[in-house]
């Protein structure tokens, strides 16, 4: 982007890019766009306006546009099948509930939390987890195709993995061994949308993916998907009357067989409140008007984060976990430090604002960061780390 376009995108978010503060946050809480704001009123006026008919003719046409885009923003066509939810977790329960009790998931030992607890959870009541160990990661990826038998019903595994922002190498081949082997590939995607594109190889067509919007498309909380195959006759035990919606007039009978309605609704869930798809609506079309698409906002990012390394290594910081090689990694650098949350802490004093995981430092930055700002950011990491030697 040159000079004025980036002015341009800064004057978007005049809500959150308050004076005296530096947003490193934007692999976790992206600031929204002021657009997100507007959207929050448009919910209650369309609510006013339709009362009850507002599914039909105000808010389906939100979710038809939001997953058209959203699709298109992954990799995959605009008409595949999508479902949405307010949490990944959620979605990723309604896919195993539709495996069999004691059926053969294999994953990693550096999946987010909802789905490391669930696991942990279903292995407790007969589910056989493999937990592949992601450190090193190197051969991570050797270890996963070995861990792959015809017994196995899922392979459950993250493009990119929240801890490093590591990206995950071969992926479209591991998919693509899993599809010839007759497992289900499900996909973690959300370190990776809007910020990483991924190549999903041979096996694309087939695959499960889920994301969401909260990180690095700034859409806010409260938006998650699971893109799923157009031919999928998977039945969900955990399902709502969203899983069938076309079919609410319909006369129904005790003990019937439950049946799934068309494309989304098989993994549909409940009444959900539609404000956040509003938000994700107007963000979408945000990064369209500043023709910011997936390829364009990975250069920013990749710049950006090299520069957090180069800044770092020259003022002897803490160990850095993520990769040098900028195809490894995604959004955010990894710092390691005994004290990580509380430099969080101290940081947050000082106007930044970064995250911790255990002992894990994260620093990501945004589009509308500028140089300045992260060089500020970063030096105020450096000095509050170098404190707690003092």
């Amino acid at each position: 982007m040159n000079a004025e376009d980036r002015a341009a995108l800064r004057a978007a978010y005049q809500e959150f890019l308050q004076p005296g503060r530096i947003l490193l946050t934007g692999h976790s809480h992206q600031a929204w766009p002021d657009v997100a704001r507007a959207a929050q009123l448009e919910v209650f006026d369309d609510a006013a306006r339709f009362v009850d008919d507002k599914w039909e003719r105000a808010i389906f046409p939100v979710v038809d546009e939001v997953g058209r885009a959203v699709l298109s923003r992954m990799g995959f066509a605009d008409d595949d099948a999508i479902a949405f939810s307010d949490s990944t977790h959620q979605l990723v329960y309604r896919l195993l509930s539709a495996l069999e009790p004691k059926a053969r998931v294999v994953t990693t030992t550096s999946e987010f939390h909802s789905l490391h607890r669930q696991l942990s959870r279903l292995q407790e009541a007969g589910l056989e987890v493999v937990w592949v160990d992601a450190h090193p990661r190197e051969h991570l990826v050797e270890r996963l195709f070995e861990a792959l038998t015809p017994e196995t019903a899922m392979l459950a595994v993250s493009a990119v993995l929240f801890e490093d922002a590591y990206v995950l190498p071969r992926l479209d081949e591991l998919l693509a061994r899993a599809r010839e082997l007759d497992i289900l590939p499900l996909v973690d995607a959300y370190h990776a949308f809007n910020v990483v594109p991924i190549d999903w190889g041979p096996a694309g067509d087939h695959l499960y993916v889920t994301a969401g919007g909260y990180k690095y498309a700034a859409f806010g909380n409260g938006v998650s998907w699971l893109r799923f195959p157009r031919d999928s006759r998977l039945r969900p035990v955990y399902t709502g009357w969203f899983a069938d919606f076309d079919s609410l007039s319909a006369q129904r009978r005790a003990g019937s067989i439950v049946h799934y309605g068309p494309g989304g609704q098989r993994f549909g869930g409940a009444t959900f409140d539609p404000s956040a798809l509003y938000r994700a609506r107007a963000v979408l079309r945000h990064w369209d008007n500043f023709r910011l698409d997936v390829t364009a906002l990975r250069a920013i990012s990749t710049a950006q984060t090299r520069r957090i390394l180069e800044r770092v290594a020259a003022g002897g910081g803490p160990r850095v976990l993520s990769a040098h090689d900028d195809a490894r990694r995604g959004g955010f650098v990894t710092l390691e430090h005994p004290r990580a949350v509380e430099a969080v802490k101290r940081l947050r004093e000082r106007g930044v604002f970064v995250d911790a995981r255990g002992s894990l430092l994260r620093l990501g930055p945004a589009p509308y960061l500028t140089d300045a700002e992260i060089d500020a950011g970063v030096d105020a990491v450096l000095d509050v780390t170098r404190s707690f030697e003092r």
